[in-house]
């Protein structure tokens, strides 16, 4: 038994000992959570997590050495709300309404497996961006969010490391609009909306899916409060979120009108998604209760994209810019959610997404602030802070690299030259 024991240690001792050592030279090195830049750095990196990091760290004979000192080193990215399986042609010129039958036909259209390519793609560009995580709240089909992050988690494609949400929870009807809105889903075909929701109207439907779910490889819940004029009760919220906390899940909650939100905000779910109308009542509640907003706040161009005349577009735009600046104030947490779906010519997932930073420059946001929503604010609403979203000893060796400082020029980090995910170099 104690030969086993030493034979076993001795194997673990010789891993480590092979485990690839890099050692990256930062010429500046930011500190999201404090908005600090340290000098002449050395991150010191072995396998897929950072050992060292500071002015006197000693390399290795042997390593392998970067050069980066005439960058700014800080951590990966993370985008809190994606749709990397859905990837839908722009809808530019089209009416809202259109373009939401557009969003349909994609769903009806396309298999779980086609679905899972496109998700490959646009994950691809998204960690060449700097994204290094992403959580992905649905709108897959039949669980390709699932296949896809074990795919990249296996190393046999390129993407950041995902947390899923697998198939929508949503009253009956999920988010697809009724008749008196423009167009009728087939009421001789009432399962429509599968795979792309679990309609959940009682207690008991609400527990089989999120278990189902579960079961399936989601690794949090989303619902859809309030995509119907009949919207979840608070208390069918607060159930919800039981029960996925039963299971070490969070809970997201699609809210888009001022009783949705409300509703989420006292049911103490994790994060609101979208949130686009909040009076400052509901986001003193939000704050109370602890509840992240995860605003998705596109520019005037992008919802242009989604279909939106310039009028509508203007004002929705303007909402949003006001809603950012009443959540800032009252000190409501915000994490960064970029929500793309419609592709837009000439430009990858990963740019897009990166656009959406011209909203909350535009709303005024401090550069600060702005990282931490996409460092350490969504770091802790995925739970994952005690694995990314810094560089220190202990975490994943997820950084990226910009020419200048984002504390001082935030519009940097849609320049990003540099990438590494858990050790490994994705782009220099």
């Amino acid at each position: 038994m104690k030969r086993a024991i030493l034979f076993w240690l001795l194997l673990c001792s010789g891993l480590s000992a092979s485990a690839q050592v890099t050692a990256i030279r930062a010429g500046k090195l930011v500190d999201p959570e404090s908005g600090t830049t340290l000098t002449s750095q050395v991150i010191l990196i072995e396998g897929r997590t950072i050992r060292a990091v500071g002015a006197e760290v000693a390399i290795p004979p042997g390593a392998t050495v970067i050069d980066l000192s005439r960058m700014t080193v800080m951590p990966g990215l993370i985008d809190c709300h994606t749709h990397v399986c859905s990837s839908v042609p722009s809808r530019r010129g089209l009416s809202r309404k259109v373009a939401r039958s557009g969003q349909i036909a994609y769903d009806l259209g396309n298999t779980t497996g086609y679905r899972a390519i496109q998700g490959v793609a646009n994950a691809r560009t998204m960690l060449e961006a700097g994204f290094t995580t992403i959580r992905d709240v649905g709108n897959a089909g039949n669980y390709a969010d699932v296949d896809l992050r074990r795919a990249i988690a296996e190393g046999l494609v390129p993407g950041p490391t995902m947390i899923t949400a697998g198939r929508i929870i949503a009253p009956f009807g999920g988010q697809y609009a009724p008749s008196d809105r423009g167009y009728t889903m087939n009421p001789e075909r009432p399962g429509l909306g599968a795979p792309e929701y679990l309609y959940a109207d009682t207690r008991e439907e609400l527990r089989k899916a999120i278990r189902e779910n579960i079961f399936h490889g989601a690794q949090l819940i989303k619902i859809v409060v309030d995509d119907q004029r009949y919207i979840y009760s608070v208390d069918d919220i607060r159930f919800a979120v039981e029960e996925a906390h039963q299971a070490r899940v969070r809970l997201a909650a699609h809210a888009v009108t001022e009783a949705g939100a409300r509703h989420a905000a006292m049911a103490g779910v994790d994060s609101i998604e979208h949130g686009f109308v909040m009076s400052d009542s509901v986001l003193e509640l939000a704050k109370r209760n602890q509840v992240v907003l995860v605003g998705t706040d596109f520019t005037r161009e992008y919802l242009q994209e989604y279909g939106q005349d310039a009028e509508t577009a203007g004002r929705g735009y303007a909402r949003s810019l006001d809603r950012i600046r009443r959540a800032y104030r009252i000190g409501v947490e915000q994490a960064f959610g970029s929500d793309i779906i419609f592709d837009v010519e000439g430009k990858t997932r990963g740019e897009v997404c990166l656009s959406i930073l011209d909203t909350y420059v535009a709303a005024g946001l401090p550069n600060s602030y702005l990282l931490r929503m996409l460092t350490t604010h969504a770091a802790r609403l995925l739970d994952v802070a005690a694995q990314r979203g810094a560089i220190r000893p202990g975490l994943a060796a997820d950084l990226i690299a910009t020419p200048e400082n984002p504390l001082e020029e935030i519009q940097t980090l849609k320049r990003v030259r540099f990438v590494m995910k858990e050790g490994v170099v994705i782009r220099q």
